[in-house]
Order: structure tokens, then C-alpha cells, then sequence
């Protein structure tokens, strides 16, 4: 009997040293913190830090690594820094980056290794329809932010609308997405070079045109830019600006300031949303950054804790891929937007929100929600996705 329970314990000690030598959960994080994104690129980062932190550097209660590598908006060096995390890393979960151009790049790499790609932020119209794949699962798919936009400025009734964004595929997306739910004129099409930050031949096209709202999808720098000599050029005094959240948030509220009172936005999450791990979420944000956490903070942030509720619910098996793509399917987590479902295609059905830039009680510039505008609102790409 002693010598069965010393091989035992023996049996015991071995199983826990296995145990605590297993490999970790290794996820690629691709970031922009330069290039044409630094300004968004650094907003995920400090989103997808946060929540690492909170679950200390555990994903499922299993230890975790997390590659944090920057990509500058660059499609062609992501997707060899991709390749890289694949063939040597040996990655297991891959997020991030920040334009749509570059998840275009890299995701048939990821596809081909079976790679789970849960994406941070950009959901091209290519991966919701024909092209969807089982390992892509999208925050939101890039049009619907600005469906929603569109259906706002109609029920506004603005009648004469211009829209402007930067020539690449998510402003494409964008701008197609506001036209399929406007009921109004559009006016002008603008498109943009990527990066631009001089303006004055838009404005100038603006003031010709003379419409009633203005509606511009240009994140980061562009935005920023582009409203400053927006107001100073005497525009805002006859045209409404209507923008998804991604131009018309925390990120280039700081960096704006007072020109940006009155915009109205659309977003599929909001800082003042009445939802528990929402208000956990932008406390804790607020007590390490100082400030309020922009979407794409939370959008980053939501990502990490999608993937530890999938990584907890295959028991940290995260080589089964066929049982870990349908955890993340599940969505079985306490999400910051709310309860949402994925659809056939892998991109949420959930809410969008109106917000308009005003002052909280502190004085503080920031959004305030106004209501929904869409309600457990699907994307227009899914019927075309045959994925089972």
C-alpha cells in the first residue's frame, strides 16, 4: 500500500509539473502605432493592455503570451511579420491590425494555418459575404456603423448630404453603407488620399455645394485634421457633421477639443452604456489612462475577453480548432456592448447607437448617448457567404 500511494503521489507530482510547463496560449497582436493608424493603433493597444492585464496574462484561467508587434499600416510588412508568427511562434489566436486593407493581407495566411482571426476593428464587406471564412469573426462589418449613420441623417430629414472618406476599402465600405439607408440627396462624393491631412480643396468643393450635412468617415490624424479647418473655415455654421464613432470619438475629441460640440455619431458601443462589464470596463480605463476609453479601446479590450471565454470553455485545448472556432461563435462572455449573436457569417447582429458630442457634468468633452438607431441589426453581406 506505501508503494502504491508513493507511485501515486509520484504519478501526482509529475502530472502538475506537466501541468505547470504547458505551453502557453500564444496570441499575435498586430498594432499600428505608426503609419497612417498610429493615432487608433495606439487606442487598441492600450484596450487590448488593459484587459491582459485584468485577466493577468491568463486566457481561460490558462498562461497566456501575447505578441505585440507594430505593422504601421502596411499590408505588405504585416503580412510577412504574420507569416512570421505563424511558422515560428506558432500562434494559436491573432487580432488587431487597424485598416481593412491589412486584414485583407493577412488573412489568408491565417486561414491557411487555422488561425482564428477575431477581428479588433476592421470587417471588410469581403470576409462577410463571398469570401467569409470560418476563422474570421468580425466586431462589426465596416458598412453597418455607417448604415446606421445614414438612417440617422434620414430621420433627421436632411435632405442635401456630401460624403467624404479616404480612397482605400473601408471608406468604400463606408460611404456605401451610408448611401443604402439615406432617403436623402447625396450631393458630392468625396474620396480622399490615405493619410491626407490638407484639406482645403475639399472645403472649398463644400462651400460650393452649399449642402445641409456633411457626413466623413476620416479616422485618426485625417479627422482630426479635417475638423479643425472644417470649423475654422466658418462651415459649421451651416452644415451639420454626421460620422461613425471612428471619426467622432474619444481619440479625436483630445486631440480637437472644442470644435467638436454638436457632431452626431454612430457606434455600436458607447462609454455611457448601462451594461456592468461596460461600466467595470471604462472605470477601470478611466483609472489607468485618465481619460475615456475611445471605441476602438473598447472594441480592443472586448476582443481579449471574447477569446478568454472561448479559451475557458474548451478547458484551454486551443489546438482543437474545430471546438474553439465554435466557443468564439458562442460568444459566451460578458461583453461590454451588451448580449450580441454571431451571424452565419461570423459578424455580429447587435446594436447601433446615435451620440452627440457634448460636456459631461465634470466639463469634460465627450460623447453622450442619444438612443438606438439600429436594433439586433445584421450586415447586407451575409447572404451571399455559403459557410456552414
Amino acid at each position: 500500500m506505501k508503494r502504491l500511494a508513493l507511485a501515486c503521489a509520484t504519478l501526482g507530482l509529475a502530472t502538475a509539473a506537466v501541468a505547470a510547463t504547458a505551453a502557453p496560449v500564444k496570441v499575435g497582436l498586430a498594432l499600428d502605432i505608426s503609419g497612417p493608424f498610429a493615432a487608433t493603433g495606439a487606442e487598441q493597444r492600450d484596450g487590448f493592455n488593459l484587459a491582459i492585464e485584468m485577466l493577468g496574462n491568463k486566457l481561460g484561467g490558462q498562461p497566456a503570451e501575447f505578441l505585440q508587434t507594430d505593422m504601421a499600416g502596411n499590408p505588405d510588412q504585416a503580412r510577412q511579420l504574420v507569416e512570421r508568427w505563424i511558422q515560428r511562434d506558432k500562434i494559436d489566436l491573432f487580432s488587431g491590425p487597424t485598416g481593412s486593407n491589412v486584414a485583407l493581407a493577412v488573412g489568408p495566411a491565417l486561414f491557411a494555418a487555422k488561425v482564428p482571426y477575431i477581428s479588433s476593428n476592421p470587417g471588410p464587406s469581403q470576409y462577410a459575404g463571398a469570401q467569409c471564412n470560418a476563422y474570421f469573426f468580425g466586431t462589426y462589418q465596416n458598412d453597418t456603423a455607417h448604415e446606421s449613420a445614414g438612417k440617422f441623417a434620414s430621420d433627421k430629414n436632411f435632405k442635401k448630404t456630401v460624403l467624404i472618406a479616404p480612397n482605400y476599402p473601408a471608406g468604400k465600405d463606408g460611404l456605401t453603407g451610408f448611401k443604402r439607408r439615406y432617403t436623402g440627396t447625396v450631393a458630392d462624393e468625396i474620396y480622399t488620399k490615405l493619410g491626407q491631412l490638407d484639406y482645403s480643396a475639399e472645403l472649398a468643393q463644400l462651400r460650393s455645394t452649399k449642402p445641409d450635412s456633411l457626413y466623413f468617415f476620416l479616422p485618426g490624424a485625417m479627422g482630426i485634421n479635417f475638423i479643425k479647418q472644417f470649423v475654422a473655415a466658418g462651415l459649421s455654421k451651416d452644415i451639420t457633421l454626421i460620422a461613425p464613432a471612428f471619426s467622432g470619438d474619444e481619440d479625436i475629441i483630445q486631440a480637437v477639443g472644442e470644435p467638436m460640440l454638436g457632431l452626431f455619431n454612430t457606434a455600436l458601443w458607447a462609454h455611457d452604456l448601462d451594461v456592468p462589464a461596460n461600466k467595470t470596463f471604462v472605470a477601470e480605463f478611466r483609472k489607468k489612462y485618465k481619460r475615456y476609453p475611445s471605441i476602438y479601446a473598447a472594441q480592443a479590450f472586448d476582443v481579449i475577453m471574447g477569446m478568454d471565454g472561448a479559451v475557458r470553455d474548451v478547458g484551454g485545448k486551443v489546438a482543437d480548432r474545430p471546438a474553439l472556432v465554435k466557443a468564439i461563435k458562442a460568444a459566451n462572455y460578458s461583453s461590454i456592448r451588451g448580449k450580441y449573436t454571431y451571424g452565419n457569417n461570423h459578424y455580429p447582429i447587435q446594436d447601433y447607437y446615435v451620440r452627440l458630442i457634448g460636456k459631461d457634468a465634470q466639463g469634460v468633452i465627450t460623447n453622450k448617448t442619444l438612443g438606438k438607431v439600429l436594433e439586433k441589426y445584421q450586415d447586407s453581406y451575409h447572404d451571399a457567404c455559403k459557410m456552414m
